[in-house]
């Protein structure tokens, strides 16, 4: 973890690392939708198996479940690990936020992007969150040259 909060990105940087996640924030994202969707099947079985003792339950289906549940979420976590693991964080999973360390005006930042964005166009405080989310401002001599 400490890697991660001493990893400044300049902009370039981010967004050359933007590009590169956003195929493996998708995986992640779809992964956590396909586990969610597990875990309601086994909610409904578990109410199922409560009422009718097990008796109408197919164990074969619930055991598949299970196992589709856990490989998701592994798929999660590893998605995750590697996301992480560039310095990168990952603010929300389920809009697909991800905040890149940075320095504006000597001020530690976050560089923020959101799925579906074209590239990396706002930027908060580490005491902010989403919003509140500044628009970089090109005239910023910081924000032309690489963010120190």
């Amino acid at each position: 973890m400490a890697d991660e909060e001493s990893k400044l990105f300049s902009l370039t940087e981010a967004e050359r690392l933007r590009v590169q996640l956003e195929p493996l924030l998708i995986e992640a994202m779809e992964s956590r939708r396909k586990m969610v969707d597990a875990e309601e099947t086994l909610s409904t079985l578990a109410e199922r198996i409560r009422r009718s003792g097990g008796m109408q339950v197919s164990y074969e289906n619930a055991a598949g479940t299970r196992m589709e549940h856990t490989r998701q979420g592994n798929a999660v976590q590893e998605a995750l690990d590697r996301i992480h693991a560039t310095g990168c964080v990952v603010k929300d999973l389920d809009i697909g936020l991800l905040d890149f360390p940075a320095r504006i005006n000597n001020e530690e930042v976050y560089l923020c992007w959101k799925l579906g964005e074209d590239r990396i166009r706002f930027y908060h405080r580490q005491d902010e969150g989403f919003g509140g989310r500044k628009p970089l401002d090109p005239r910023d001599a910081d924000y032309r040259s690489p963010i120190q």
